[in-house]
């Protein structure tokens, strides 16, 4: 995450594009609807580690530009909805933002889940990258993990990393690192999960965006 010197306004607001997908930098390859069939996830059991396959569906769309003062963010509102093949109950749902500072070249992932844990992960990368990781680590203020009690005694998230590539054909791919200390293992364990996504739908534009193309 690259480090940068704000004004010592911190009041007055940076000035808004309302084209966001003209401003998100890497991300704007992230933006649509999407597809992978090819999941695997490595997750522990009592006895060991097991790997499942599945299938995903990744929802990206635009959201209007946010300020905090000076600094700005244009960003993507995901939703993952995962599934194990021929299974309709949830296998993994995740919900949270993608955000592109344009000033510095930062990226942050947000994220939360609905078995009490919630992280943002960051990074930093030039708007034309092909590949980009972000990471968060327990006990960060700025690029955290935070997760409820039990979580957090029985399977304590120490660090949680994810690589995203695009490829010339226009899909993307991601593998990403979860590592826990759980008891009954004698090392800390790598949670994996990867899987490559195609495109099967084109994301909504953000409000002010819609409206400005409404107008014309």
């Amino acid at each position: 995450m690259k480090d940068f010197q704000y004004p010592d306004d911190i009041y007055t607001e940076a000035e808004t594009d309302p084209n966001t997908l003209a401003n998100l930098g890497p991300l704007a390859r992230l933006a649509g609807v999407w597809e992978g069939k090819r999941g695997v996830d490595i997750n522990p059991k009592a006895e060991g580690p097991e790997k499942d396959p599945y299938i995903e569906r990744y929802e990206a769309h635009p959201t209007d530009g946010q300020t905090n003062g000076p600094q700005l963010y244009y960003g993507l509102r995901y939703h993952a909805h995962i599934v194990q093949p021929g299974e309709v109950e949830t296998f993994h749902d995740q919900v949270g933002y993608w955000l592109w500072e344009p000033e510095t070249g930062n990226i942050l992932l947000t994220g939360s889940i609905p078995r009490g844990q919630a992280f943002i992960a960051v990074g930093n990368a030039p708007a034309d990258a092909k590949e980009f990781t972000v990471k968060a680590v327990r006990g960060s203020l700025t690029n955290g993990i935070i997760s409820n009690p039990f979580l957090e005694r029985s399977f304590t998230t120490e660090s949680f990393e994810m690589t995203v590539k695009f490829h010339d054909d226009g899909t993307w791919s991601y593998d990403q690192t979860t590592t826990m200390i759980i008891p009954n293992y004698d090392a800390p364990f790598e949670h994996r999960d990867r899987n490559r996504l195609t495109k099967i739908g084109e994301p909504t534009l953000n409000p002010t965006a819609a409206a400005e193309q409404g107008g014309e």
